[in-house]
């Protein structure tokens, strides 16, 4: 290619709205272009990202023995409501109607379609396993789109789904998935972790996220310095506390603590380290009658230490509250507490309730809580003596730094990622509901075992770029370029040695199946190295007049800081040695 007779449209600066990094950038290199919010006009530098991301994901897929199609962006509602997911899903579900006032959705992901392809298709066990897989647009209505690709309402995923006659089938299905991820992965030439991740609503054991390592990402991931233990925070399990509970020192006191409201000001007030407190946390479920209307609600009460955060997602799997919980409401506290939110604790309550402990508080001995008395605090808080044992203990918390490895293997250590990939193993939730099933060896229906496997074909160039990046604008991997090799002749108009050594090394690249770029705009030095610096492409050629007088041309990678003398005759050989490197 040639650039002039390319689509280069660089900006000096980024728009205003353009937050992160990845965002500035592709909007900078004229990688994108906003329509309207989450939604980009993929322009033709950055569509050239995203057709290699494609090209690596088929070929690996397809190596896995997976087998593409494409599935419809419109989908009826009633194949959503066979799942139920037509009512459940919230608003990020964009629902529209046709001329006919017949119910569709514009899929944010193509369970329900897919599942439908099996029943209709595979009848045996003899046709099984199976894994079905498309590259596809999706779209989610995001209530606040933002930061360019890595949250936008219309993006493209990669969507496989298997479908076995066992459950360990479906693992081994699996199994070939996470492998063929981390190949995938692997030649995107980026920095990730494959983290053990929480499988949601969706159910079961088998979950895997695949991040991309970015100091600004939105997720945290967990990681042991001793093992190759690895989780996201949902996930990552806050390892019971070695020892026997200390005995009691203290005596319990109600002491004044006006206007502190927060564990931390309580503690400072006290001089008592942030981990002697603990925080109360007041949640509520509600039991609906046969008319959709709360018959009962149950309030619930959680003790966290006061350093510590609720991990709301195993909040969630604790019996009671996995039916869905809310925070309860002021009046709801006050109706059990006697007090405002800021001085609650388990001692003298006004209404009984159900109380969960977290590991850490179960062996605390002198600890401080609420008074359930506006400024007031409880001290020197026993079990046992002040109140009674904990019924039930369990891991509430998200993990910290420093935290002893679950797996009994060193200390957890946390950096930040953006999820880029997902697999899990999904069961039979689709297949039961919508009633597809395929006939066994013995000759009786059973329904599919299935696995679900995602990969953000767009988010990724995104999350590529927060990882790869300086000053002067993005740094692309060799496999994700847009263009591997870009050759800047200096003063090509108006020397003729220039224009035919640049003609003729492109010439050579190109026959060798090197994806090169000739800068023929005939642009000043400055800008045309500017450019090309902001775009990322990571090996440049720079032939010049002054150069070829002393048969040298420079070689730089975006990564140098100096370019790098080769004698002209040997510029090809050079450059194709780098790029097998």
């Amino acid at each position: 290619m040639k650039a002039s007779q390319f689509l280069i449209s660089t900006l000096r600066q980024a728009p205003a709205d353009a937050e992160v990094v990845s965002h500035q950038l592709m909007m900078r290199a004229g990688m994108i272009k906003r329509l309207a919010a989450g939604i980009y006009t993929y322009m033709p530098m950055g569509l050239r990202v995203i057709r290699k991301v494609e090209a690596i994901v088929r070929e690996e897929m397809n190596r896995a023995g997976a087998i593409e199609c494409t599935m419809p962006v419109i989908q009826p509602a009633e194949l959503w409501s066979e799942s139920g997911r037509f009512e459940k899903m919230g608003p990020e579900l964009l629902r529209l109607k046709d001329r006919h006032e017949r119910d569709y959705v514009v899929q944010p992901t193509s369970e329900e379609a897919v599942t439908d392809i099996a029943r209709q298709e595979f009848k045996s066990y003899k046709q099984l396993p199976k894994n079905l897989y498309q590259i596809q647009t999706k779209f989610r209505d995001e209530r606040r789109p933002r930061f360019g690709l890595m949250r936008g309402r219309e993006f493209i995923m990669k969507d496989a789904y298997s479908f076995d006659r066992d459950e360990a089938g479906a693992k081994r299905s699996y199994q070939v998935m996470a492998a063929a991820y981390r190949a995938i992965f692997d030649r995107f030439g980026l920095s990730y972790r494959a983290v053990a991740a929480d499988s949601g609503a969706i159910g079961g054991d088998l979950s895997e996220e695949f991040q991309v390592i970015a100091a600004t990402g939105e997720d945290a991931i967990v990681y042991s310095t001793g093992s190759a233990y690895a989780a996201n925070m949902e996930k990552a399990e806050a390892a019971a506390p070695a020892g026997p509970r200390p005995a009691a020192g203290e005596a319990l006191a109600k002491t004044p603590t006006p206007g502190k409201s927060t564990c931390a000001d309580v503690a400072e007030l006290l001089g008592l380290p942030l981990a002697r407190t603990v925080k109360s946390l007041v949640l509520a479920t509600d039991e609906l009658d046969a008319a959709g209307a709360v018959a009962r609600t149950q309030i619930w009460l959680l003790l966290l230490r006061g350093d510590h955060d609720l991990n709301e997602v195993k909040a969630g799997k604790v019996p009671g509250l996995d039916v869905g919980f809310r925070f309860a409401t002021v009046p709801e506290i006050l109706e059990h507490f006697g007090t405002p939110p800021g001085y609650l604790g388990p001692i003298g309550l006004k209404k009984p309730l159900k109380i969960i402990v977290d590991r850490e508080v179960a062996v605390m001995a002198d600890w401080v809580c609420g008074a359930n008395d506006k400024d007031f605090h409880f001290t020197g808080v026993n079990w046992g003596r002040d109140l009674p044992e904990p019924d039930v203990v369990a891991d509430l918390r998200n993990v910290v730094a420093g935290d002893a490895s679950p797996d009994g293997q060193g200390q957890l250590a946390i950096e930040r990622g953006i999820e880029i990939g997902h697999v899990f193993y999904l069961g039979t939730k689709y297949s039961r509901a919508m009633n597809a099933s395929f006939l066994d060896e013995d000759g009786k229906p059973k329904p599919f075992e299935m696995g679900c496997y995602g990969i953000g074909v767009t988010r990724l160039p995104a999350a590529a770029i927060e990882q790869n990046h300086d000053e002067r604008g993005i740094i692309w991997p060799d496999a994700i370029a847009p263009f591997t090799v870009v050759i800047c002749p200096v003063g090509m108009d108006r020397s003729e040695a220039v224009k035919s050594a640049a003609e003729s090394l492109y010439a050579e690249l190109l026959a060798a199946g090197v994806d090169v770029i000739l800068d023929d705009r005939g642009e000043r030095p400055g800008a045309m190295f500017a450019d090309w610096e902001l775009i990322g492409v990571p090996h440049r050629v720079t032939i010049g007049d002054k150069g070829l007088k002393d048969g040298q041309v420079e070689y730089q990678h975006r990564r140098d800081t100096a370019a790098t003398r080769v004698p002209a005759g040997e510029i090809a050989a050079f450059v194709k040695g780098r790029l097998a490197g």
